[in-house]
């Protein structure tokens, strides 16, 4: 037994990933590995469980570029394509193991089972279809994963509420544009962060770089790390060459222990 948190950046791009389709960009032009960027999504291993937060567009690629042989389950942060495209890749693990355990609020349940109806269909199922088990997440309201609790930490995509998440001394942020005092309290303690820090420019829904890094000097963390990158915030190696010592971007298939 390993009570131990392996943490896997499976993905750190934004919705579009990087490279960015089409586009000539420097970044996108990149031969640099941790310039290439997938969906973002973790993977969290200790012990024997294995759950991942959000399943987006390259959840498959992800799994089979970590080779994932088993999942107990999947914490949605919100709803947007980019965090949930990738639900029906659960197929695998469900010829496997039975229903997928899903943990989210009720409006991305809501739209889960508008977008994907034949996972979530009662009656005259597809033999082909996935199924899921649903656990409603409710802010103030920890839940158990495994042998874990996990406190759900509330925060605002611009106007559309998400949530984060924290694991024994990690706590995972994405698609954050602003977050209370109240929730702030939440995180403080973590060894380790994880937040967005979208580009160098203000964005309207998302922290830019400089938001993050006064975000995590405010819950203080010993360790932050960037993630849902975008190509405009510039080459993964020069940009970290002027983060605080204490902060790091995360890149595709970094494995870090909390």
């Amino acid at each position: 037994m390993n009570d131990k948190l392996q943490v896997t950046f499976l993905g750190t791009g934004t919705s579009q990933g990087v490279p960015v389709i089409g586009s000539d960009h420097p970044v996108c032009l990149s031969e640099n590995p941790k310039d290439k960027r997938l969906r973002v999504s973790v993977l969290l291993s200790w012990n024997d469980y294995t759950y991942v937060i959000d399943c987006g567009p390259d959840f498959r690629q992800q799994m089979l570029t970590n080779s994932v042989h088993k999942l107990d389950g999947i914490l949605f942060t919100h709803e947007h394509a980019d965090h949930t495209a990738g639900i029906d890749d659960i197929r695998p693990f469900f010829f496997r193991q039975g229903d997928i355990p899903i943990y989210a609020h009720a409006r991305v349940i809501a739209s889960l089972k508008t977008r994907f109806d034949y996972i979530f269909a009662d009656e005259n199922r597809y033999p082909g279809a996935p199924a899921v088990s649903i656990t409603e997440v409710r802010n103030d309201i920890p839940f158990r994963i495994g042998d874990t609790m996990v406190t759900p930490i509330e925060a605002d995509h611009n106007r559309l509420p998400v949530f984060g998440f924290r694991l024994k001394d990690f706590t995972y942020l994405t698609d954050v544009k602003r977050i209370s005092t109240v929730e702030e309290e939440k995180i403080r303690g973590s060894k380790v962060l994880v937040v967005n820090a979208l580009r160098e420019k203000q964005h309207h829904s998302h922290f830019s770089l400089e938001e993050a890094i006064a975000f995590a000097e405010r819950v203080a963390p010993q360790k932050t790390y960037f993630t849902h990158i975008s190509h405009l915030l510039g080459f993964h190696d020069e940009v970290e060459k002027h983060l605080p010592e204490n902060m790091h971007l995360a890149y595709d298939n970094l494995v870090i222990d909390v």
